[in-house]
C-alpha cells in the first residue's frame, strides 16, 4: 500500500471529547457526577468505557444496575459500530463534548446487542475483518495468518497500540500491483433518514478500461443525491473520520488509509446543515 503513514497515524489517534451523564430515570444514592472522557474514534463504545462504568456504580446499589447501555438524544448508540462513525452520523454539526447518556436499565432488545464482554467485541470485529478480506482477496489473507496473528490485530485495537495493529494490518492491505486494487472495496454507508441500517453492495476500485474509480463514483451508483449539481444547494454532507473528502478521491486510496481498524469504510450521509 502507498506508505501515508501520517494519516493513518492522524486516523488512529482521533479522539472525541465526550461528556457522560447518568439518565435521570435510574436510582442513585447521591447525586452522579458527570464523567469526560477522550473517545478513540477508530474503537467501540464497549470498549473504551470501563472507567464511565465504573465511575456510575460508585452512586448505585447492585441491585439497581443490569446492563450498561448509551444513548445520544433519543437514539441507542450501536457499539457494534465505531465510534466515530456514530458520532459522524448522529452528532456531527453539535458542539462538543458529545453527551451521552448512560442507563443500567430498561435495555432496548430491538434495537442493540448485547455486549457482556470483550469477547463479545473481538468476535464481532474479527467477524468483520474476515468479511472485509473475503471482499478484498477472497479471504487468501486473513486465512494465511495464524490464530496470534488475529489475536494481534485485536490486542492492538483493544489496548490503543498503533504500531502492533499497523504490523500486522498492513498485510491485509496489500494487492498485486498489476490490479490497481482489491478485488471490491469493503464500505458501509449509513444514513439517519433510513429504516436501512447500512447500504452494502460488490463495487470495484477500477473500471473495466482500468481507470481508478472515486468516492464520487461510489455515490453516483447507491447514494445519487449526495452528488451536488451546479447551482443547487448542497443537500447532503458525505462524512468519513469526521471529514468531507473530496469527490475525487480514489475509493482505494480511501480504502487502504481511511478504513476503521475492521477494514471497512464506514460512510456517513447526513443532511447539510441550513445556515
Amino acid at each position: 500500500m502507498a506508505d501515508d503513514k501520517d494519516v493513518l497515524r492522524d486516523v488512529w489517534f482521533g479522539r472525541i471529547p465526550a461528556c457522560f451523564t447518568l439518565s435521570p430515570d435510574e436510582i442513585t444514592e447521591r447525586e452522579a457526577e458527570p464523567y469526560y472522557l477522550l473517545l478513540p474514534r477508530v474503537s467501540y463504545l464497549t470498549l473504551v468505557t470501563d472507567k464511565v462504568k465504573k465511575h456510575f456504580l460508585k452512586v448505585m446499589k447492585a441491585e439497581d444496575v443490569e446492563e450498561i447501555w448509551f444513548e445520544y438524544e433519543g437514539s441507542p448508540l450501536k457499539w457494534h459500530f465505531p465510534t466515530g462513525m456514530l458520532f459522524d452520523l448522529h452528532a456531527s454539526n453539535t458542539a462538543l463534548p458529545w453527551n451521552i447518556t448512560v442507563h443500567f436499565k430498561n435495555f432496548p432488545e430491538h434495537e442493540l446487542l448485547h455486549c457482556a464482554s470483550n469477547s463479545v467485541i473481538e468476535a464481532h470485529f474479527m467477524s468483520c475483518i474476515k468479511e472485509a478480506d473475503a471482499l478484498k482477496h477472497k479471504s487468501q489473507v486473513i486465512n494465511d495468518m495464524q490464530k496470534k496473528d488475529h489475536k494481534q490485530l485485536w490486542m492492538g485495537l483493544q489496548n490503543d497500540k498503533f504500531d502492533q495493529f499497523w504490523a500486522m494490518n498492513r498485510k491485509l492491505m496489500e494487492y498485486p500491483t498489476e490490479e490497481g486494487g482489491f478485488r471490491y472495496i469493503p464500505f458501509r454507508i449509513y444514513q439517519t433518514m433510513s429504516e436501512r441500517p447500512f447500504i452494502q453492495k460488490l463495487f470495484r476500485p477500477v473500471s473495466p478500461e482500468g481507470n481508478q474509480l472515486t468516492l464520487g463514483d461510489l455515490l453516483k451508483e447507491l447514494f445519487p443525491a449526495a452528488i451536488c449539481v451546479e447551482d443547487e444547494p448542497k443537500r447532503y454532507q458525505v462524512i468519513i473520520h469526521g471529514i468531507e473528502p473530496l469527490l475525487e478521491t480514489p475509493i482505494q486510496w480511501l480504502s487502504e488509509h481511511l478504513s476503521h481498524p475492521d477494514n471497512f469504510l464506514h460512510i456517513s450521509i447526513i443532511p447539510a446543515p441550513s445556515d
